[in-house]
């Protein structure tokens, strides 16, 4: 799979699961809404049911105090007194209740009003009917019934409450309609999201699935691609230790027999040297100008004193030997740092728990008249303790201070501090100075073997920063300078805090 069909499949996930989360947001927004106001129509359907129940038990109520008021004329019985009684004091509350209930609609409350004031006259014509037979007067009663009939109170109340029901009737049609209309907009939204959720859901089914497909693929893709890797990295691994191993035979022989030549050209040299000193007896000589005393003759030792081109030409051949004697020292040394290097690469390092404190304190101890001499100061802070090849570390450090030491300014101070601290399971250790610094262009410049910076009135051949960077990489680490010229320089090597031989020397 390519990275731009990658980006696409990501981009339509992600596009899909936005898509979902908009889809559900909207379905749970909307069935809130609708399933609320289908809650809130019901409740007015049954609000209206209510009022109109109300109405027709006020009703019935009024109904039934006029039978009972009737029946207690008629036949003068207790219990038609009772009842009218008990039905008047019904009225009132069933009065106050749908006046309450039906407050929300203006045109019922036109007419509660108008249907109280009837209901009012209406029981106090109650209330005289029955004072009037209290008293022993029914036939003020009778009269006062039929003083009612005429006015027609009764009939009045009937129509404002048939009115009222109607109107509630009304209401109840539209409420129920309403309720209907939420209760289909939410089943049909529900199921809407519904079906588009079970959508969403099969094709992020297809999707997992065809990543996973993918995933697989790409996997066995790897899996055969990593043992194609491990294969070709052990054949590069062999290649790169055995054309390490010829290196390193390679550079020994070189010189090992380079050596041979070498100290012929040195016998050579001294021969020459002592074949001129003849030459030039000789030729003082031959000229009889002794330097003191009587004249040399050939073979003699001791001064002698040349004139004009004989002496020029003493002064060149002296100059030329010592050139070559210079070059010879320069190629031993050379030649004996080559050695040390291939020795070095063949040697096998044996890890030890090393107290770098104490480690680092013996160090600095071997330097101190070096340090004594350039007035310089060596502080060793805390220091973490590792396990290392011991030989190794003090090549490491011994070359690091004595760098510092040597390469301190004239005339200043010398400040060189040494700390360490650990990290992920390594140790890190700074060496820093305030010596004459190293320029940015030439960082990289000084680990490479032979090479070297800046002002070159120290001795050395160039391999000790690149044998200490060899050593810290085959015990696993890293090594970097920050440096300015005039502003010192920092030397940071990290190290695994627990090293293991076994798999380095294995890689040699």
């Amino acid at each position: 799979m390519t990275s731009e069909s990658q980006r696409r499949r990501v981009f339509w996930q992600i596009l899909l699961f936005a898509a979902g989360l908009v889809v559900l947001t909207a379905i749970s927004a909307g069935s809130v809404y609708l399933v609320n106001k289908a809650r809130d129509d019901s409740k007015w359907v049954v609000h209206t049911i209510e009022a109109e129940n109300q109405i027709n038990a006020l009703l019935l109520e009024v109904r039934r105090a006029e039978s009972s008021a009737r029946g207690f004329l008629l036949t003068q019985k207790p219990d038609f007194q009772s009842d009218h009684e008990k039905a008047v004091a019904a009225i009132v509350p069933a009065l106050d209740k749908l006046t309450r209930q039906i407050g929300d609609n203006p045109a019922q409350r036109d007419s509660i009003e108008k249907l109280s004031a009837a209901i009012e006259t209406r029981l106090d014509q109650f209330s005289r009917e029955m004072n009037f037979v209290k008293q022993g007067q029914p036939d003020m009663a009778t009269a006062l019934v039929r003083e009612a009939s005429g006015g027609d109170i009764t009939a009045t109340i009937g129509n404002l409450a048939n009115a009222m029901i109607r109107e509630e009737e009304r209401l109840f049609r539209i409420r129920s309609a309403n309720s209907d209309q939420s209760q289909t907009l939410a089943a049909s939204l529900t199921g809407i999201g519904s079906g588009l959720v079970v959508v969403l859901a099969l094709i992020s089914i297809w999707l997992m699935q065809r990543s996973a497909r993918l995933r697989d693929e790409a996997e066995a893709r790897l899996r055969d691609a990593n043992v194609n890797l491990e294969t070709i990295v052990d054949e590069r691994t062999a290649d790169l230790r055995e054309a390490n191993d010829e290196i390193q035979r390679f550079a020994y022989i070189v010189s090992h027999d380079l050596r041979s030549p070498l100290v012929n050209i040195m016998g050579f040299t001294s021969e020459l040297e002592e074949l001129g000193g003849d030459i030039f007896r000789r030729v003082s000589s031959l000229t009889h100008i002794p330097a003191d005393g009587p004249p040399l003759v050939p073979g003699s030792t001791g001064e002698f004193a040349l004139d004009g081109p004989d002496q020029q030409l003493s002064a060149d051949f002296s100059e030329a030997l010592g050139f070559i004697k210079s070059s010879i020292a320069k190629m031993d040394r050379l030649i004996s740092a080559i050695l040390n290097l291939t020795r070095e690469g063949r040697r096998e390092f044996q890890p030890e728990k090393i107290n770098t404190r104490d480690f680092v304190e013996t160090i600095v101890s071997t330097l101190a008249h070096q340090a004594v001499e350039a007035q310089a100061e060596i502080h060793i802070e805390a220091l973490p303790n590792i396990v290392s090849d011991r030989l190794a570390l003090e090549q490491i450090f011994s070359n690091l201070i004595d760098n510092a030491i040597k390469y301190l300014k004239s005339g200043i101070p010398g400040e060189i501090r040494i700390r360490g601290r650990t990290k992920l399971g390594y140790a890190i250790f700074e060496i820093s100075d305030n010596g004459r610094g190293i320029d940015a262009k030439d960082h990289q410049r000084i680990f490479d073997l032979f090479r070297r910076a800046g002002t070159q009135d120290k001795p050395g051949q160039g391999i000790g920063l690149a044998h200490v960077r060899a050593l810290v990489r085959r015990l696993g680490g890293t090594m970097s300078v920050s440096s300015e010229l005039n502003a010192g320089s920092t030397f940071t090597i990290t190290l695994p805090i627990a090293w293991n031989a076994t798999k380095r020397n294995a890689d040699k």
